[in-house]
């Protein structure tokens, strides 16, 4: 098994996570054209319940089982890592099955006294497969990543993505004669598949690493439990739980915004059908949108907690800080020019990827703060590799409440209907953020650099000139033709300046896997 430097490893899976992002935009593009905004929106709403089980089942187990198989891989304790695989599957198998068995029997309840629409019924059942699939699918990422090697968890996501949308579309076209629900059911068992697949490559990898070891220890048991496995189970719980309490309220917060939106915008005036059209415009249009650029922090995230781990472990606080400010500084310098781009592109993004130009305001309104969830990622994985997932819990959790509170207040006020939504989104992501960087902050003394600020400022201003002055300038061939020069124009410059100005030096470029050995001097 090949281990990866964190640069190297993270980029491992930004280069998965861009190709996944990129290819996830087709269902993204097509479904709303094949079931509509109201068909995407009873897709989407069972998802925040499905997050919950989610949560509860697996929480902060991948993440512990990547800390550490981490801490034992760098003590050489073979036998421990296995345990760790072995005690974590067998958690989340149990759990998962037990999770499943609940959600059949209870679904007619919930569909119609929890959720906001009962159409979403369908969806519902169809995505109860999910939860051991994604569980297990889960357990393995995280074996992989303790042992700092990405190339299985990119992989895997690719093939699911690939296979998700092949399905997600033809199920989804063919269930749709039946009904609007059943054509979101269908794109429900759509991702069921791909979930599947995606399990299939963590699985066979395993088994080809397991093959090139000896055969006395190609075993592989779900339910054996040794003595060793107490220790073990308590060691996961002692990381995972604090982790799945302050996932829990992420979870539950996602769970009730969705249902609050849906109240709050009935107590403004607005129908059913039509609510769960912008519910649907907001969670399945603009927010994958908006977070096409997590690619990056994402993949700096899953890098940065086995890294900060093995670092916080020898109390080697020079490289906790080294890697805290090149994930920072990649989040920062990565998310810029999108940031720039949905401001000034949005209608005509809007426009041409799903045939919605009125939703473009709530894309505008939600670019300004996409740098905070940028940079939200880092911090937060910084906190559980320093074992203070307590702390990024009280922070969640505060977030999470005033969000909720203003959506009530806001979204149900006919002036503002789904724009307070928005507003309550945007003030959760900035005071989350901030309140993680203090975190960060007062434990480990990390500072972020207010010129590298500055400076990514001022390229993000004359990237935007530059943009616009294209698209001002260009002959009027095909709008998206139009915008995806200008946008290009306005980033090259962009890069231009990042590297005049010093925050790109030739050190990041030649750290990128493939690209990286043809700037080595």
């Amino acid at each position: 098994m090949t281990k990866q430097t964190f640069i190297k490893g993270a980029m491992i899976l930004l280069i998965a996570g861009l190709i996944n992002r990129i290819l996830g935009f087709i269902p993204r593009i097509a479904l709303p054209r094949i079931i509509g905004a109201e068909g995407v929106g009873l897709y989407q709403l069972g998802y925040p319940f499905l997050i919950v089980m989610l949560t509860l089942i697996t929480g902060g187990i991948p993440l512990a089982v990547a800390k550490s198989t981490a801490e034992a891989q760098s003590q050489g304790d073979i036998a421990k890592v296995k345990q760790i695989l072995r005690t974590a599957l067998t958690v989340t198998a149990l759990l998962s099955l037990i999770f499943t068995a609940l959600m059949l029997m209870l679904a007619p309840w919930i569909t119609t006294h929890v959720l906001p629409d009962s159409r979403v019924y369908h969806s519902f059942i169809f995505m109860t497969p999910m939860l051991l699939l994604i569980a297990m699918s889960s357990v393995y990422r995280g074996h992989f990543q303790g042992k700092q090697n990405m190339i299985p968890t990119a992989l895997s996501q690719i093939i699911e993505t690939l296979f998700r949308i092949i399905f997600v579309l033809f199920f989804a076209k063919l269930m749709l004669p039946w009904g609007l629900e059943w054509g979101a059911a269908g794109a429900m068992l759509g991702g069921v598949i791909g979930e599947f697949c995606g399990l299939a490559v963590l699985l066979l990898q395993f088994a080809i690493d397991k093959r090139k070891k000896t055969i006395s220890d190609m075993k592989h048991s779900l339910t054996a439990a040794d003595p060793a496995s107490v220790p073990v189970l308590r060691s996961l719980l002692r990381v995972s739980i604090p982790v799945t309490l302050s996932k829990m309220v992420g979870s539950l917060s996602y769970l009730f915004e969705s249902i609050l939106i849906a109240r709050s915008l009935a107590l403004a005036g607005i129908a059913t059908g039509i609510a769960t059209a912008q519910y649907g415009s907001l969670q399945g249009m603009i927010i994958p949108i908006v977070l096409l650029p997590t690619a990056l922090t994402y993949s700096l995230s899953v890098s940065l907690v086995p890294s900060l781990s093995e670092a916080a472990a020898r109390g080697d606080r020079a490289i906790i800080h080294k890697r805290l400010h090149q994930s920072m500084r990649l989040a920062l310098v990565s998310g810029a020019p999108f940031v720039v781009a949905m401001w000034l592109l949005a209608e005509p993004i809007c426009r041409v990827l799903f045939h919605h130009p009125e939703i473009a305001p709530m894309l505008r309104m939600m670019a300004p703060v996409a740098l905070f969830i940028y940079l939200q990622a880092p911090l937060q994985a910084a906190l559980q590799a320093l074992d203070k997932p307590g702390t990024a819990l009280k922070n969640t959790f505060i977030g999470a409440a005033i969000k909720l509170i203003l959506i009530m207040q806001l979204a149900s006020k006919p002036e503002f209907g789904i724009y307070g939504a928005l507003i309550a989104i945007n003030v959760n992501i900035v005071l989350v953020t901030l309140l993680h960087y203090m975190s960060v902050l007062r434990f480990v003394g990390f500072r972020m650099r207010l010129l590298d600020f500055v400076k990514v400022g001022a390229a993000m201003v004359i990237m935007g000139a530059v943009l616009k002055w294209t698209m001002n300038r260009l002959p009027v061939i095909t709008e998206w033709l139009n915008a995806s020069a200008s946008f290009f124009a306005g980033l090259i410059v962009y890069l231009l300046l990042m590297i005049a100005m010093k925050i790109i030096d030739k050190n990041d470029v030649i750290r990128i896997p493939i690209i990286g050995r043809w700037f080595k001097s």
